[in-house]
């Protein structure tokens, strides 16, 4: 695919090119990766300013979302890609394998850092969600800062950069500038910008920013952080689509394509018709979401992967509200027991005051079901993100479910994410709704295409 930047992407490229270390703080949606994908192929093969480049990212963000990026643009297929992932013998191997970019997940920058020592072979590096990086006490924090003089780039990326008050800019500030603008210690940054808010005699639990705090931190860093809202681009559509890869791991995979090929196997693909198209689709769906209902109606576990993206993305909203619409009963009782070990208010959407508080903004996190929500309801007030966990073949459904958020009164860009399996049937799904004709044909047409593909696959 052809790329062609926006104009605010052509400036943030051009502000990755010629600021050695840059925070990037761009809404979800605004293409922070191609953005920084694009910076570091012109910096790699046309300036030779960089020799090694490391990427920073959430788990199952690493696993899949810069290697597919990559992949997607046309102009980014001479980048090499290593996913240095797995275990330790694993990311070792990962790490001597020749690449342009090595990306790893952020819980082993500590055993990175340790792996190399003084050795540190990276010239540049790129932390995506920066404001994992908040926590100055962090072990992940100070391993990055004890090798930060080796590091001739950095970039941050993130949508929101303090998502708990400005607290949260200092030590990702301090990664950019080693304390330049806001101080060598945090206890300074405090002490000149902030006053004690909750306490008792002797601890401070909360600080207040002081009077003008805000308007004088934002200048001290404004030459080295670019910080960009969705909604302020009128050039972006109303709605932004964003896919959102999912790999399964090597046990949930195996397990996937055992199911799939049990299944289709037993499926003529001339004779298939609509009836039974909707029950394999279905089945093979559930397998895509992490669950399936057994004979009984029993809910069988297979895999926690795309959950495990799910979280990371509600993540990346970093406390800004998301109206999520799930598939199968067994998917949302998987995602309220993963939700429950965080501290965001979450909300069925059952009942009108369910959404007189979610437009109050008393809700983080909204469950519905399309079939339930798709009709009537005034959402628009309450949040500009929309999480697919898991999508029906339905157009009707689909797009009025969208128009929840996408309606007058809006105020922001909508941006609608899709979570989607690699090679699974996911996939063809998403090709089907935004094909927007003829989605039966082509649920039919899919299988035809998967069953015979398995076939041949088991006859050579």
């Amino acid at each position: 695919m052809r790329f062609i930047p926006h104009s605010y992407q052509k400036y943030c490229i051009n502000r990755v090119l010629n600021t050695p270390a840059l925070g990037l703080f761009l809404d979800m949606g605004l293409g922070k990766t191609v953005i920084t994908l694009t910076a570091i192929n012109e910096l790699k093969y046309n300036r030779f300013a960089v020799s090694k480049v490391l990427v920073i990212a959430p788990k199952k963000v690493a696993e899949s979302t810069w290697a597919n990026e990559a992949e997607k643009w046309d102009h980014l297929r001479l980048l090499r890609i290593s996913v240095c992932l797995g275990a330790q013998a694993k990311r070792i191997r990962a790490l001597n394998t020749p690449a342009d970019i090595y990306v790893i997940n952020r819980e082993n920058v500590p055993w990175l850092v340790d792996y190399y020592r003084n050795a540190w072979p990276f010239d540049m590096v790129v932390i995506d969600e920066f404001s994992s990086f908040k926590n100055h006490q962090a072990k992940r924090f100070k391993a990055l800062k004890c090798v930060r003089p080796h590091i001739k780039r950095i970039v941050g990326l993130t949508g929101t950069p303090a998502p708990n008050g400005l607290l949260d800019l200092w030590a990702q500030v301090y990664l950019l500038d080693g304390g330049e603008r806001l101080g060598k210690r945090i206890t300074g940054f405090r002490e000149r910008y902030f006053e004690p808010y909750q306490r008792n005699r002797e601890r401070v639990f909360t600080y207040a920013p002081k009077t003008g705090a805000d308007e004088k931190i934002q200048q001290l860093i404004g030459d080295i952080c670019v910080s960009m809202k969705a909604d302020d681009y009128l050039e972006l559509p109303d709605v932004t689509y964003n896919t959102i890869p999912v790999v399964l791991d090597s046990k949930a995979k195996k397990a996937y394509e055992k199911l799939e090929t049990e299944m289709l196997l037993e499926v003529d693909e001339q004779t298939i018709d609509a009836g039974s198209a909707a029950v394999l689709t279905n089945k093979l769906l559930q397998l895509c979401n992490g669950a399936v209902y057994d004979s009984e109606r029993n809910i069988v576990n297979i895999h926690d992967c795309k959950i495990e993206r799910f979280m990371e993305l509600v993540e990346e909203l970093n406390g800004k509200p998301a109206l999520v619409f799930y598939n199968f009963q067994h998917d949302k009782e998987r995602i309220l027991k993963a939700l429950a070990k965080t501290h965001l208010r979450v909300r069925e959407l059952k009942t009108p005051q369910d959404e007189k508080d979610w437009n109050h903004k008393q809700i983080d996190i909204l469950l519905a079901h399309p079939a339930s929500a798709a009709y009537g309801l005034n959402l628009q007030q309450g949040g500009n993100h929309v999480i697919w966990f898991g999508l029906n073949w339905s157009l009707e459904l689909y797009q009025q479910a969208n128009k929840r958020l996408h309606r007058q009164g809006q105020t922001e860009k909508v941006i609608i994410h899709h979570l989607t399996v690699v090679d699974g049937v996911d996939q063809d799904v998403v090709a089907a709704l935004e094909n927007k004709t003829g989605t039966q044909d082509q649920l039919m047409d899919a299988l035809k295409a998967r069953i015979k593909k398995i076939k041949s696959g088991v006859g050579s």
